[in-house]
């Protein structure tokens, strides 16, 4: 069966970010899947939703609680509630536009599958919004992350870089597949003043890493959390985006 699992920790994100995920994925997939949340709160989730505790990464506050907690899932399954097998990971923040079967079928030996962070493109570095693991096969990430956090956390600035530039092999999705809503969506200034964000092609999952949330570009809001850098909101500007109400629901 295929598998799908997320993380909700904190406040960030309410549960009708995980339910709306989880529709998504019953959308857009052919077979019958699996679909587990980690969180600290289950409250007002989907009852199909399955829901195991959301596990912690043994490094100081408050880093243990930003993204370098997904480094939980690089564990045994033993650590991980007896889960085992192929999952799909998918950050609350993503909206599913097509179908997503081919995410399991694509280059099936393969252990870590990850979207390529658009930030950076020639760098290699993975965006872990959208990625496929192996339940068990890279423990050793955790492990030394939780063995030697003080010197990695002073090299990596974030996990995704950790886990890219550590991890013994990094496969990509099909360029096409994943994109990136403030890379492939949002028009250059100062056409973002005019138009509306736009939908990529052939793209098949959006991330919104940072801000805009999707409720946000839906709204056309740009959250500023820069506010002593004016001349940033030139260009995080952007029209209300409604074709993500077509697909985030």
């Amino acid at each position: 069966m295929k598998q799908i699992i997320c993380m909700k920790w904190g406040n960030l994100y309410g549960s009708d970010y995980v339910n709306k995920l989880y529709n998504m994925c019953k959308r857009n997939m052919s077979d019958n899947f699996r679909f587990v949340c980690l969180t600290d709160n289950c409250s007002d989730l989907n009852e199909e939703i399955e829901i195991f505790s959301c596990p912690e990464v043994n490094i100081p506050s408050p880093k243990n609680n930003y993204g370098w907690r997904k480094i939980s899932l690089f564990s045994s399954s033993n650590n991980l509630f007896g889960l085992t097998g192929t999952w799909l990971y998918l950050d609350l923040d993503t909206v599913i536009i097509r179908p997503i079967d081919d995410f399991f079928n694509y280059k099936p030996k393969a252990s870590f599958i990850v979207m390529k962070n658009w930030n950076q493109p020639k760098k290699k570095i993975g965006n872990t919004s959208v990625y496929r693991f192996d339940i068990g096969a890279n423990e050793y990430l955790l492990k030394d992350l939780e063995d030697s956090y003080s010197e990695i956390l002073k090299k990596y600035s974030n996990s995704q870089t950790y886990i890219s530039y550590n991890i013994k092999k990094i496969t990509f999705w099909p360029d096409d597949w994943c994109s990136l809503f403030k890379i492939h969506c949002v028009h250059k200034w100062p056409l973002n003043y005019l138009l509306e964000p736009k939908l990529p092609k052939k793209t098949r999952i959006i991330a919104f890493p940072g801000v805009p949330n999707p409720h946000d570009a839906l709204l056309g809001k740009w959250p500023d959390r820069y506010p002593n850098k004016k001349w940033k909101k030139i260009y995080k500007y952007i029209k209300p985006t409604s074709w993500i109400s077509d697909h985030w629901k």
